[in-house]
């Protein structure tokens, strides 16, 4: 007498069932994680816009309240250290490293009394960042 499997005919279908679902669902899984890594740049890109014209307008009266330029070079410095996590774009890492730069340039320039620091190099950084992280 042959033997006869103790397998049903659903219980094979459901493993190789839930591998297809399983990578099927892989990519939507990694692409939402992409989705979600994009969105945190658009979001930083537009808080680092937002810290440069409080800088703009921090540096416009640096000689009323140096510590506003202070505490905008600060929000800049951490939407620098939000944006390093959302992604590993090889340009995005150059606008972050220009823009870094930029701040500790400015902040020498205003301990040094500086009233009129070039804010250029953060503009045209926070600029290019805008442009990187703009779908």
């Amino acid at each position: 007498m042959p033997v006869r499997s103790t397998t049903t005919p659903v219980r094979r279908r459901r493993l190789p069932l839930a591998l297809a679902a399983a990578a099927l669902a892989l990519p939507l899984t990694v692409g939402c994680g992409a989705l979600d890594k994009a969105l945190d740049c658009v979001q930083t890109a537009d808080a680092i816009a937002g810290s440069v014209s409080d800088l703009q307008q921090a540096v416009s009266s640096v000689g009323d309240d140096p510590l506003k330029v202070e505490q905008a070079l600060n929000d800049i410095d951490k939407e620098i250290d939000n944006l390093g996590d959302t992604t590993d774009n090889a340009d995005l890492g150059k606008a972050v490293d220009n823009l870094g730069k930029g701040v500790d340039n400015v902040r020498t320039s205003v301990k040094n009394g500086d009233e009129t620091p070039d804010l250029a190099p953060i503009t045209d950084a926070a600029s290019e960042i805008g442009k990187i992280c703009t779908p």
